[in-house]
């Protein structure tokens, strides 16, 4: 496989076209579906994701100096 910067940035550029022309009751429907593939992405990342492994930034005392400083 070999890049081609030029062609990739021309294939960019008509494909940015190709989107500009579109309605945008077509744009509105392509990004919904963006927004379901990203919810999708999110939702299994967060099921991998061990929360035992995390600790919460409370537990090193973050945030503990701001709240002394709004008193003061």
């Amino acid at each position: 496989m070999t890049f081609d910067l030029k062609r990739m940035l021309e294939s960019k550029a008509a494909l940015r076209r190709k989107l500009a022309e579109r309605p945008v009751a077509e744009k509105l429907v392509i990004l919904e579906e963006l927004r379901e593939r990203v919810l999708a992405i999110r939702t299994a990342v967060e099921a991998m994701s061990y929360p035992g492994v995390r600790e919460s930034p409370e537990k090193y005392g973050a945030g503990r100096d701001k709240k002394k400083r709004s008193k003061g």
